[in-house]
C-alpha cells in the first residue's frame, strides 16, 4: 500500500503518477495524518469499475437463480458475459 501525504501532490505529480502505473495500485494521500484522497491510473480505474460490472451482473443472476428463475446455459451465460465485455470495450475506446 501506497501512503503519502497530500502535499506530495502539489509538489510532486509526476512521482505519484509514476507510482501508480508502475505498482497498478492506488495512492493514498493523508492530509494531517489523516486519510484524505486516493489517486490511481484510469486505465487502472476503468478495469476495476469493469469487473465491479461484471460481478453486479454475476451477482444478479445468482439472486435470479437462487429464487428459482429460469437459469441460463453455459453458452447463454458466455455470450452474456462477452456482450458486458464487448461494451466495455466499446466504451472505454469512445472516452480515448
Amino acid at each position: 500500500m501506497n501512503i503519502k501525504p497530500s502535499a506530495m501532490i502539489r509538489n510532486n505529480y509526476n512521482e505519484i503518477a509514476k507510482i501508480c502505473r508502475k505498482t497498478k495500485e492506488p495512492v493514498y494521500l493523508t492530509k494531517n495524518g489523516e486519510g484524505d484522497l486516493v489517486v490511481i491510473a484510469i486505465e487502472d480505474f476503468e478495469k476495476r469499475e469493469k469487473m465491479l460490472k461484471l460481478r453486479e451482473e454475476l451477482v444478479k443472476i445468482e439472486e435470479e437463480r437462487l429464487l428459482g428463475k429460469k437459469g441460463h446455459s453455459l453458452k447463454d451465460l458466455e455470450a452474456l458475459l462477452t456482450d458486458i465485455i464487448n461494451k466495455e470495450e466499446e466504451n472505454a475506446q469512445k472516452n480515448l
